[in-house]
């Protein structure tokens, strides 16, 4: 006999551990199936240990910098070995705190390789090989994505490689070239760059950190110099040799090919979906361009069986799969959720500057055609991020100019990430650009800066 419930959940990621707390809060049983660790990528391999390495990275450089500061230090040195594993540790420690919320929430743990079956149980292959049979109404994938491989670029874990081996190696490689400028890429470029390995960046797209506003790419990349990353872009690397001591890559660019060396290349051109062995084709579960089809409340076109996170078409982001799950359990359960507005989530790169964005860049807001009022604020400017001595980055604001719509915001500097909350917020609430200059923001704060962008797309900004 199959053991029963109202929603089980596969996969633990950041959706699909929120949706079972969600509906476990709304009086559902509910059952969470896992084939590695509770967390998921974002936790144990993604999200979370990737800032612990930055951190630590940040820290090498103010101490790199503790002269600027009045202090002096005599002697420094990176372990590198002691930094992985204070990440890995990190990490470790969440997923106790996702196991803590399992029990707290009466949320039976299963662990296994799920697949579903053509009566829509679902059968889970233990590692030792046992199977067991599960039954519910409501059925939510939440599966995730992994790194893409592509064939002239194939990740063998030793000399190329993905996020998961770039976040545990044994030692600091003395030079990498990381292939693509995502959030990912960028990041690791950052932390392996500031800790003293010799990076080259190499992006196919014009710019680097593509999707952002082009200023944001302009600023990153002059940030990125001043660490020594080389920055390649309008460049595709074509061929990979791993037959020596390290690998060679082979790079078209616009002013011919070249050949370049190092100890490790990190492929970071983007996920692939985790829909295989999971039984969709057997239940005739639609797919598009490598994810499955839902409606705006997540259902596929097979009754009871629902999908949220990467394995979606939405951006493949944490904060994103955590809001799916919580509308697709909430319809579930008879509310009335918003369907979620994907033009109003916030993008965030935890680089030195970091990035956060949100809404249309100044080129796309022209393009859907928009007049558009755009103001700037530089870091430079502001009295708290001089007292920091992180002076590099701006706050950008696009605003629509008949109706003071806040289009876009895209900011790159010290704790932005944290700072970007409010546009969101702004956007939401559907605030003018008036309303953000007579809200009254600390002195001195980094946030002073939101107010002083908007009053300079209207000629009124103080400081500049």
């Amino acid at each position: 006999m199959a053991q029963s419930f109202d929603v089980i959940v596969i996969g633990s990621g950041p959706g699909g551990y929120v949706a079972a707390i969600r509906a476990a809060q709304l009086g559902k049983k509910v059952a969470i199936i896992e084939r590695e660790s509770l967390g998921g990528i974002c936790l144990n391999w993604g999200c979370i240990p990737t800032k612990a390495l930055l951190k630590s990275a940040q820290v090498y450089e103010n101490f790199q910098h503790a002269k600027d500061y009045g202090i002096l230090v005599d002697k420094f040195s990176a372990d590198f070995p002691a930094v992985v594993k204070r990440s890995r540790d990190i990490a470790d420690g969440m997923s106790k705190g996702v196991q803590f919320l399992m029990k707290k929430n009466k949320i039976e743990v299963i662990f296994g390789s799920a697949k579903l079956t053509k009566d829509k149980q679902i059968e889970v292959t233990a590692k030792e090989g046992s199977k067991q049979n599960y039954t519910a109404p409501h059925i939510i994938l939440a599966t995730g994505a992994r790194s893409r491989s592509l064939d002239h670029m194939k990740i063998d874990g030793k000399k190329i490689i993905g996020y998961r081996e770039a976040l545990t190696l044994p030692t600091q490689p003395k030079s990498m070239i990381v292939v693509g400028s995502g959030a990912i890429g960028s990041e690791f470029a950052y932390f392996y760059g500031a800790m003293g390995t010799k990076v080259t960046l190499i992006e196919y797209m014009p710019q680097i950190v593509p999707v952002e506003d082009e200023e944001v790419s302009r600023q990153l990349e002059r940030s990125f110099k001043k660490l020594n990353i080389e920055v390649m872009t309008s460049a595709e690397v074509t061929h990979t040799d791993t037959s020596g001591a390290g690998v060679t890559a082979t790079v078209k660019t616009s002013k011919g090919e070249v050949k370049l060396q190092a100890d490790i290349l990190l492929s970071a051109v983007g996920i692939v979906a985790n829909i295989e062995n999971l039984g969709l084709e057997e239940l005739g579960i639609k797919l598009e361009k490598g994810k499955v089809v839902t409606d705006d409340f997540y259902q596929t076109q097979v009754p009871g069986i629902y999908a949220i996170g990467d394995m979606t078409k939405g951006q493949a982001l944490a904060h994103v799969a955590s809001a799916e799950g919580i509308i697709c359990v909430e319809k579930i359960c008879g509310h009335h959720p918003e369907p979620l507005d994907y033009n109003n989530i916030p993008g965030c790169t935890y680089t030195s500057p970091e990035i956060a964005s949100v809404g249309y860049t100044e080129k796309a807001a022209k393009e859907a055609g928009h007049e558009i009022k755009v103001g700037k604020f530089p870091y430079s400017a502001s009295g708290k991020a001089s007292a920091a001595g992180q002076k590099d980055g701006f706050v950008k604001l696009i605003f629509d100019a008949k109706y003071g719509e806040l289009l876009g915001a895209h900011l790159i500097g010290y704790n932005v990430t944290e700072m970007i909350a409010e546009l969101v917020v702004a956007r939401k609430l559907e605030t003018t650009g008036h309303e953000i200059i007579k809200a009254v923001h600390p002195h001195p704060t980094m946030s002073e800066a939101i107010m002083e962008a908007a009053a300079a797309a209207y000629g009124e900004v103080i400081h500049l």
